[in-house]
């Protein structure tokens, strides 16, 4: 069973819901969240899945997701480190954007993304369903890398990278 997600406005409330599918193939307004995990100058990024229905093969943020009819945001953000990394760690919301890609005619990314960066030692646990990889990466060189092969990165994780560098650059 497709699990529905919340469509949202342009100030993050509730206006309905969709499956996650129904929303990406409309364009429709949703929200959805991106978490960073870090250790001192690395972050966690992961591979996506080749199975998935976008960004297949893509590098993006240590996981992403959407919460789901019902589920507050904080305990999305906490199921879905589990599921796809088998990681339980505190994360914070840093910052919120709201951004729209279109793959195909039939296809989009509309999200109103709230950002969660944490700190993290140890492993992840690669889910096949959702990870092909996971790779820690020194800050510096993912900056080199996003100007230099930006086509390596999914959307979101190009807007909301900088800025994550930037945050993590200032708490070190």
């Amino acid at each position: 069973m497709d699990e529905h997600i919340i469509l949202v406005n342009i100030k993050d409330e509730p206006v309905g819901y969709a499956t996650k599918e129904d929303a990406h193939r409309t364009g429709a307004l949703h929200r959805a969240f991106s978490v960073f995990l870090y250790n001192g100058t690395k972050l966690l990024i992961q591979q996506r899945a080749a199975n998935k229905y976008h960004s297949p093969g893509l590098w993006a943020n240590t996981c992403c997701s959407h919460p789901r009819k019902g589920e507050l945001l904080e305990v999305a953000v906490k199921r879905r480190l589990m599921e796809e990394a088998g990681i339980a760690c505190p994360a914070e919301e840093v910052f919120s954007f709201v951004y729209k890609h279109k793959f195909n005619d039939e296809l989009y990314e509309h999200e109103f993304d709230h950002v969660f960066l944490g700190e993290y030692e140890g492993e992840p646990v690669i889910n096949p369903e959702e990870v092909q990889a996971f790779k820690w990466i020194d800050i510096e060189e993912l900056k080199c890398d996003l100007e230099r092969e930006p086509d390596k990165y999914a959307s979101w994780f190009k807007i909301a990278a900088p800025r994550v560098i930037e945050l993590i650059r200032s708490r070190g």
